[in-house]
C-alpha cells in the first residue's frame, strides 16, 4: 500500500527547545513564531506554539514546545521524547553552567532514547536523533565566555548541526529551526532506507 502524500501535503513536525534556565529558549521561540523579542518570561513554565512554516518549498505544521529550564538534577522528562522529531538544545554564550547542562541534557537524550552509536573514536553520537546546538546571546559581546569554537567542537562530537544566534536581534533564528527541519527529513530518509535493508 502506498503510504506517500502529495508533496504539496503539510507534513506535521514536533521539535523540543531545550537548555538550562535564562538561555533564551523562549526567547528564540517566540523571536520565530511571532516575529517579536520577549526578554523577560516566565522560566517555570513549559509553553507550546504552533505555526506553520514552509523550507525548500513544503509546507510544515510545526509545534515546538518550549520546556521549563533543565539543570543537572533534572529528570529527563518522558514526555519529550514522545512524537518529538528533533531538539534544539540551547546555551547561553554568557554562560559556562549553561554549557555544561545542555551537555548533560545530550547524555540524558541519548540514554532515554536508545538511539547511541559508537564513532571510530569512541565517541557516543545520536543517531537518528536531529539535534541543533545552539549558542545564543551572541549580541552580549562583552560578556561572551564560550567561544564559537568551542560550540562547533561539541556538535561535532555529537554530529549535530552548530549555529550561534540572538533572539534579541533576530540573528540566525529562523535559521535554528528551518536547518532542523531540514535535519529531519534527512533522518526520515534514513530510516525509510534502512528499514528497507535486510539484517543478517
Amino acid at each position: 500500500m502506498n503510504k506517500s502524500k502529495m508533496p504539496s501535503s503539510s507534513k506535521q513536525r514536533k521539535i523540543a527547545v531545550m537548555g538550562y534556565r535564562s538561555v533564551g529558549k523562549s526567547s528564540l521561540s517566540i523571536q520565530f513564531v511571532e516575529g517579536q523579542f520577549v526578554d523577560s518570561y516566565d522560566p517555570t513554565i513549559e509553553n507550546t506554539f504552533t505555526m506553520s512554516t514552509r523550507v525548500n518549498s513544503q509546507d510544515y505544521e510545526l509545534k515546538l514546545v518550549d520546556t521549563a529550564g533543565q539543570d543537572e538534577y533534572s529528570i529527563f522528562p518522558l514526555q519529550y521524547t514522545i512524537d518529538v522529531h528533533g531538539y534544539v538544545l540551547v546555551y547561553s554564550v554568557t554562560s559556562t553552567k549553561s554549557f555544561e547542562v545542555v551537555q548533560l541534557i545530550y547524555d540524558k537524550l541519548l540514554d532515554i532514547t536508545g538511539k547511541v552509536r559508537r564513532t571510530n573514536k569512541g565517541e557516543q553520537s545520536c543517531f537518528g536523533v536531529p539535534i541543533v546546538l545552539v549558542g545564543n546571546k551572541t549580541d552580549l559581546h562583552m560578556e561572551r565566555r564560550i567561544s564559537a569554537e568551542e560550540g562547533k567542537k561539541l556538535a561535532q562530537d555529537w554530529n549535530a548541526i552548530f549555529l550561534e544566534a540572538s533572539a534579541k536581534q533576530n540573528t540566525s533564528v529562523s535559521d535554528i529551526f528551518h536547518t532542523l527541519l531540514l535535519e529531519i527529513e534527512k533522518a526520515d530518509t534514513k530510516s525509510n532506507d534502512k528499514s528497507n535493508c535486510c539484517i543478517s
